[in-house]
């Protein structure tokens, strides 16, 4: 009786330990037992992405500064991430005589660059301290106002230049008609990444100081007047405002210009950098606080060889500019190879912080799944940029298989990268998430079940960030890029669903 009493137990037990195993196998397939986790390092690569990057100064006024060196073939590849042909032009050399453009003027450049995936910015200006017709001189024999100067003296009849009155009816009646044109060539325009208010004040700055010496009061009126006017024809383009409407050096937060330019949904340009030597370096870092939690700030060194002729010049200062303004963009002021040679690490640790960049910091997947069966993939992700990432975006999860070809995409749409916080170098904050996805779905409909065809075997797992729809847009600064934005992270091995 005992032998028998034993050998029941032991039949119970190898029974419990088949339900066990069974279980075990059961909730194997089921993705909860065996996990894969992988940890990417930052490579610390510079990034070309949407909304941020160095802005190339193509044409700087005079258009031979600073693109006229490089051959049309020279795309500038060799500088980490260059994303934006800037081109500042004034009015005249866009249209010459009325109603008669020369896009050519922007488009060549913008034609050159696009093919490898660049973008360009515009400034058009109305007044210059190198040139009286800045302002097409055909604007001015229509009767336009304005006001003849010496450049730094102010105000002065028979002066050797002019500066429009920028509430002059004929003035604004032409510029009206000019900004109409301007916005039916690159208004919406993909290759477009911002446009700057660019009419008012000396070389498009918002500066009357050096000209006609306007009051504040006077230049809050123009300054809204121009907003407008540019916010009327530029709907679908990022537009921008330059700082020194608020007066150039002068210190706070809120100012009814830069205020106003909020209220329209303009964000803020600043070209005051290391302009002079410390304590002076910028001026309107604390302005630009209300600005760049909503849209892309825009900062601009100046004239690299001139400001190392004022021993204004700092890479350290460069740097900590992008920190203060959270910066988006920054510019190239100068011969591009030469400022490229000579601040190599500092253009490197500016990489690093410019504008947005998205750290996988790790992502934990089953290490099998089952088609039509809801698996969970656990990531932690960080921006460590100093700006976020506006365009936003969602991650995926790709499965390719030996051959290469994508047999599966996968979004969670349930969390936006935009909402990433930054934080202080090395101290961004982390968000981890919890996404559940299903491959080959099966659908039971009247005609019985029916499920996209999963071969089982071993696939390779990519992740990305882009649009909803899975495709990726966003640069990672991570090893294992399949040349569209795709990261391989690893393999997972898809089992057979009719088991």
């Amino acid at each position: 009786m005992r032998q028998s009493f034993r050998y029941r137990r032991l039949g119970s037990s190898i029974a419990l330990l088949c339900v066990l195993s069974t279980w075990m196998m059961s909730n194997a397939s089921a993705n909860d037992v065996v996990q894969t986790t992988f940890q990417p390092q930052d490579n610390g690569q510079a990034l070309v992405n949407p909304g941020m990057g160095w802005t190339l100064h193509f044409y700087s006024n005079v258009i031979e500064n600073y693109g006229s060196k490089l051959e049309p073939s020279d795309t500038l590849d060799d500088w980490p991430g260059l994303s934006t042909i800037y081109l500042r032009v004034p009015w005249s050399f866009l249209e010459p005589k009325e109603g008669q453009f020369n896009w050519s003027l922007f488009d060549t450049p913008t034609q050159r660059w696009a093919t490898k995936g660049k973008k360009i910015a515009i400034r058009v200006s109305c007044c210059e301290s190198w040139w009286r017709y800045a302002t097409p001189k055909w604007v001015q024999d229509a009767g336009a106002k304005g006001v003849e100067f010496e450049f730094g003296k102010g105000p002065r009849a028979g002066g050797p230049l002019w500066e429009p009155d920028y509430l002059d009816p004929v003035f604004l009646e032409k510029l009206d008609h000019f900004l109409a044109a301007l916005s039916r060539h690159y208004d919406g325009n993909p290759n477009v990444a911002f446009i700057d208010i660019g009419s008012f004040g000396m070389w498009g700055e918002g500066h009357t100081g050096f000209s006609s010496q306007l009051t504040q009061a006077q230049t809050f009126i123009a300054v809204k007047k121009h907003i407008d006017l540019y916010r009327k024809h530029f709907q679908r383009t990022l537009l921008c405002v330059s700082d020194d409407v608020a007066g150039a050096t002068r210190p706070g937060r809120h100012f009814p210009e830069t205020d106003y330019a909020i209220s329209k949904g303009v964000t803020l340009r600043d070209d005051s950098i290391l302009v002079q030597p410390p304590p002076n370096s910028w001026y309107h870092a604390e302005m630009a606080q209300e600005f760049w939690p909503r849209w892309p700030v825009i900062i601009e060194h100046e004239h690299y060889g001139s400001s190392k002729a004022r021993k204004a010049w700092s890479g350290d200062l460069l740097l900590k500019s992008v920190e203060d303004y959270h910066a988006s963009y920054m510019s190239i002021h100068w011969w591009p190879r030469e400022e490229l040679k000579e601040n190599r690490e500092t253009i490197d640790r500016i990489n690093r912080r410019l504008g947005y960049r998205l750290q996988l910091r790790s992502i934990t997947w089953p290490a099998m799944i089952v088609p039509s069966r809801p698996f969970t993939v656990e990531t932690s992700w960080a921006n460590a940029g100093v700006a976020p990432c506006y365009c936003g975006g969602c991650w995926a999860l790709t499965l390719k298989d030996q051959k290469d070809g994508i047999a599966a995409v996968l979004v969670d749409e349930g969390f936006d990268v935009r909402n990433l916080k930054v934080g202080a170098p090395g101290q961004a904050p982390v968000e981890k998430l919890h996404s559940r996805f299903t491959v080959a779905y099966r659908h039971v409909g009247p005609l019985g079940a029916h499920s996209p065809p999963m071969k089982a075997g071993r696939y390779s797992l990519f992740v990305s960030v882009g649009a909803v729809d899975g495709t990726p847009q966003i640069a990672l600064p991570m090893a294992g890029d399949d040349g569209q934005r795709r990261y391989r992270v690893g393999t997972v091995e898809v089992g057979d669903s009719s088991r």
